[in-house]
This record gives structure tokens, sequence and C-alpha cells, in this order.
């Protein structure tokens, strides 16, 4: 069976790097062809897509006739759904999935987020929009209008430990990290890499009803494989950089000034960032989930000791003057 995927948001971080690891070795032999469906089709990461081999298309929001036509347009049996950083995220991403069932698209695969389950509908709305998601493309599975449905797989994806690079100004000024966690509970941070990882082997899979029998309803949470508190992450960064680096709890309002004035980031997904900050200090996040990874990859998520090696120019501490050399 030939397998043409397609795979939304590739402007933003998650959506490019799963396009970009489908579009290559050893990927790219499992599947016969990939478009990008973007809301942005000028961004330099469209471009690179587009670059090796990948088909774009745009993606205009608020009319579902037009985007059920353009789903079938691209003859794609396999959608994975990346949900935008965007203000409208849950609008189109609603209407994403109901265009999607229209379009009776076999094969979908749902990036969501860990901790939504946990979420209080009140505290953590931004948070808890992923469980609404979810839903209704799990409920596609009983409607015998589609062929949506047949073969779903969700992704829990966990707090991206890319996000800490928001951190880097005040780890390289003052070799501090400051995030609103609290000094006692955990989490753990995945790389975005291994989560792309995932869903690329989710995409490419084959089996008798669609994607591959070991992925196919599977409800997947992809966590990071350390469970850290503040000053942990502070230690594996100081062991990745040999330099000191120190964690600083700070509260709710001060990491919102913070992300609004180094960050460009779009407001929905600050409100994301600090909802699930606020996750951690209620203590929700005390778990690791590393079992999908493994069985789907073969192999082992990253350490955050490794995290922070990969991404050490953007922390190493600028080198201070050198005051007792004269």
């Amino acid at each position: 069976m030939p397998r043409n995927v397609c795979v939304t948001a590739v402007d933003g971080q998650t959506g490019f790097l799963i396009a970009e690891l489908l579009l290559t070795h050893p990927f790219s032999r499992k599947v016969d062809s990939v478009v990008g469906l973007t809301l942005n089709p000028s961004s330099p990461k469209v471009k690179e897509l587009e670059s090796l081999g990948a088909k774009i298309v745009e993606h205009v929001p608020g009319r579902e006739r037009p985007l059920v036509k353009t789903l079938k347009d691209t003859g794609c049996d396999a959608i994975c759904m990346v949900p935008p950083a965007h203000a409208d995220k849950m609008e189109i991403s609603t209407e994403l999935v109901s265009a999607t069932k229209k379009a009776g698209i076999p094969n979908v695969c749902l990036i969501s987020s860990v901790g939504c389950d946990y979420a209080d509908p009140a505290r953590q709305p931004r948070l808890r929009e992923f469980i609404d998601l979810e839903s209704m493309v799990l409920a596609a599975k009983g409607d015998a209008s589609t062929s949506t449905g047949h073969s779903p797989c969700v992704i829990r994806a966990g707090f991206y430990a890319e996000n800490i690079l928001l951190y880097a100004p005040q780890a390289q000024k003052e070799g501090v990290l400051p995030i609103p966690i609290g000094k006692n509970h955990k989490f753990a941070p995945v790389a975005l890499g291994d989560v792309a990882q995932v869903a690329a082997h989710v995409m490419s899979g084959h089996g008798s009803h669609g994607f591959d029998d070991k992925h196919r309803g599977q409800m997947m949470v992809v966590t990071g494989p350390m469970l850290c508190a503040g000053e942990e992450l502070a230690t594996a960064a100081s062991n990745a950089l040999g330099v000191k680096m120190e964690f600083e709890d700070i509260s709710q309002a001060e990491a919102k000034k913070v992300l609004r004035s180094q960050s460009d980031i779009d407001q929905s997904e600050q409100e994301y960032l600090l909802e699930y900050y606020s996750l951690v200090r209620e203590g929700k996040t005390n778990y690791i989930s590393t079992t999908a990874f493994h069985d789907v990859t073969n192999g082992h998520p990253t350490q955050p000791v490794d995290f922070f090696k990969m991404y050490e120019d953007e922390f190493r501490p600028a080198k201070r003057a050198k005051k007792n050399h004269h």
C-alpha cells in the first residue's frame, strides 16, 4: 500500500521536524509523498521542506469546505495533526479534525500534550483543550459515515526541553535558569527530536489496517527519561556545560514578564507554558513515561545532560573578563 502523508503546521518546530524526518533516510523509503500544510507559506522552514521534496499547501483557516477539497486533492491517506502555535489553535484544529473526517483520511495521528488529563479546565484551560481535541479525533472511530479514525494514534508529547532555551539569556548572563516550577515537584522534559522520532515511526509504519498494528489505536505518552526538579535541571546544565548553573524559582508573574520580554512566541503558547508550570507546582507531573518511546523506536530518549550539550552554545555563559591575570 502506498503511503502519502500530510503533516500540518509545518511552519512550526514540531511539524517541521516530523516532515523533515519523513523526507529523509530511513523514513523516506517507507513513505511515497509528503505534503506540508502551512499557515505561513513564506516561512524559511517551509522553503527548506520544499527543497527536500515536500509539496507545500497553504492552509487558510476559517473555511471548512475548501479545506476538505484541499485535503482530498493532496491524495494523502495519513495525516499528522500538529495543533499550530496560534491564538486560534483550538478553532483551527477543530476545523482540521472535521475536514479530515469529511475528506475520509483513514490514518490520523494527533500530537497532543502530556498533562492535559490532569489539567483543571478553570486553571489550565489551554492544556485542557488537548483533551477536547483527542476526544474529537477518537470519536471518529465510531462514526459510520467516514473512514477516518479507522486507524488513529495519539501522541501526548511531554514538555519540550527546547522551551528551556527561552531562558538562555539568563543562563548566559547570570548563570541561572529562572523557571516558575516551585522547589519540590518534578517534571520530565522531552527533547522535541524524540517526539518527532516517534511520530515519524508512526506515520511511516504499515499494517493491514493502515498504520502498523503496533501503533494503531495507541495512546502514547512520551516524556523525557528523567524526573527533574529545578535544581536537578541546573545540575544537568552545569555538568553538560562545565560551568556552574543555578536554578531560580520565580513567581508566575515574573515568568510572564520573562516570556514576554525575550521570546517571540505566540501569546497562546506563553499561556500554555505558564499553565504547564502551574501543573508542575501542583505536583501533577511527577512521572515519566518512556515505554512508548522504547517500543516504537527501540532507542532511549535524550537525557537532560545530553540535551544541554546539544544546545551548549545557547546556554554557556559568556566568558567573564579575567580580572586576576594582570
